[in-house]
């Protein structure tokens, strides 16, 4: 109990766990365009949609019903159908290849559709959870990180292939991140009290 008690005040906060995996993720979305070889674009969209289906799934299990019991409002009611969406867009993209014209519309279609998401999260949502649940955000980022590593255990192969498919010049560390979205391995940079996360303007990707 004691050593539990330690690791929820040592762990860095639910907020801040968000807005890294968010920053993670986007930086895998960077690196991806057009004339990227297609299973360095394999590999690349394979991880993207592992660490969103994680992450997605750790945001209404743990953060989304947390902020709801406080502050019930406009933005936390559609954030559901916008994880809806970006699993539809997710499975759309696994039932193509990734030399189908159609695989880099729906790569990008998902792009979009984190990006106004993120757009969201961190101008609403992850602010007020700060306003009203600063007490519970560490225990809360403690709990994140055990589950998340429940959801990541039995993935494991699906994780390391698809770091290896990405693995090229320039891509690497994309897919280092988008790997550290989907396992929280990157917990030191996490625990930083001013993290924050960043997006990127689509007009720049691969169009």
């Amino acid at each position: 109990m004691e050593r539990s008690s330690m690791f929820s005040r040592m762990s860095p906060s639910i907020t801040n766990m968000i807005r890294m995996d968010h920053t993670h993720v986007v930086a895998a979305f960077h690196q991806y365009q057009v004339d990227t070889p297609p299973r360095v674009k394999k590999g690349l969209a394979d991880n993207i949609c592992l660490a969103l289906e994680v992450h997605a799934q750790l945001e209404e299990e743990i953060f989304y019903p947390a902020l709801r019991e406080v502050s019930p409002d406009e933005f936390t009611e559609k954030a559901q159908p916008e994880h809806d969406r970006m699993r539809e867009l997710i499975a759309q993209l696994r039932a193509l290849q990734s030399t189908d014209p159609a695989f880099d519309n729906t790569l990008f279609e998902l792009m979009q559709a984190v990006l106004h998401h993120v757009a969201d999260e961190e101008t609403q949502l992850l602010p007020k959870a700060e306003r009203l649940l600063s007490g519970q955000l560490s225990e809360m980022g403690a709990h994140m990180t055990r589950r998340r590593m429940q959801l990541v255990g039995p993935r494991t192969g699906e994780l390391a292939g698809g770091m290896a498919r990405a693995m090229s010049t320039g891509t690497v560390l994309a897919a280092a991140g988008a790997l550290a979205a989907a396992g929280g391995l990157l917990l030191a940079s996490r625990s930083h009290p001013n993290a924050r996360g960043r997006w990127v303007n689509p007009a720049k990707w691969g169009h």
